[in-house]
């Protein structure tokens, strides 16, 4: 960049004696507007360039995609937006509420703990409470169990 030398006077502004120098213009704007215009394209053009690349790799992995498995296909359209089987509980597309899960649950545990009924009355087997099973075997023991003829060969 050259330097002018500027003898005026001092009303407008610009130095007045000859060794004083300035240059005219510092950043050449015309050059920095060709460089952003570049830069523009540039980038409009790598956007372009994107978006065929997604499409032909979208198309590419579709052709080659198995269905889904049929509990996947329950789910609707979305099915791809729920992560794979084994779901766990609370995730979206679960259609249960966790906490009433282990409500049904204990509650099912509980009633089966407290039910007196037959389970094979001609072999003489029966589900009693747990309550009542505990003090059978805290007054009469354990029952002795006869080794089966598979557990004596071993």
């Amino acid at each position: 960049m050259g330097t002018e030398h500027h003898n005026t006077s001092h009303g407008n502004g610009e130095p007045l004696h000859d060794t004083v120098s300035f240059e005219s213009t510092d950043v050449q704007v015309r050059s920095i507007y060709w460089y952003l215009f570049a830069l523009a394209l540039a980038v409009i053009a790598s956007f372009f360039v994107c978006i065929f690349i997604l499409r032909f790799l979208t198309k590419f992995v579709s052709q080659d995609e198995v269905p889904p498995p049929p509990s996947r296909a329950m789910m609707g359209e979305n099915y791809k937006a729920y992560p794979p089987e084994p779901m766990l509980q609370g995730v979206p597309g679960h259609e249960t509420d966790p906490q009433q899960d282990m409500r049904d649950k204990v509650s099912g545990d509980m009633k089966a703990n407290e039910t007196l009924q037959w389970i094979d009355k001609d072999g003489g087997v029966a589900q009693i409470p747990v309550k009542d099973a505990m003090k059978i075997i805290a007054e009469k023991g354990m029952p002795a169990v006869t080794p089966s003829a598979t557990e004596k060969k071993k």
